[in-house]
């Protein structure tokens, strides 16, 4: 995140409206919520995730057991459970 002088940023009659309300601080302003993106949708985390799921449901299916999974993907036991018996 970077920060912008307001006096670039706004117009001269809404600074002094904001100026009001606060003078000498940082002030941070969202997004628009229909601007925010989906978690993992920029980074590829979401889908890396959904394989590594697949991968371990597959693999208990095979016959791999629950503590052999969760070392292998550096997990706990429980979340193993939770993916492998469906949450």
């Amino acid at each position: 995140m970077k920060y912008v002088k307001a006096q670039t940023v706004f117009p001269v009659s809404l600074l002094e409206e904001i100026q009001k309300y606060v003078q000498g601080e940082l002030v941070y302003i969202p997004k628009c919520p229909t601007n925010y993106k989906k978690w993992g949708s920029g980074t590829g985390a979401k889908s890396a995730v959904a394989q590594r799921n697949e991968y371990l449901v597959n693999a208990f299916k095979a016959g791999a057991s629950i503590t052999q999974l969760a070392e292998l993907c550096c997990l706990s036991e429980d979340t193993v459970k939770k993916i492998v018996y469906g949450k």
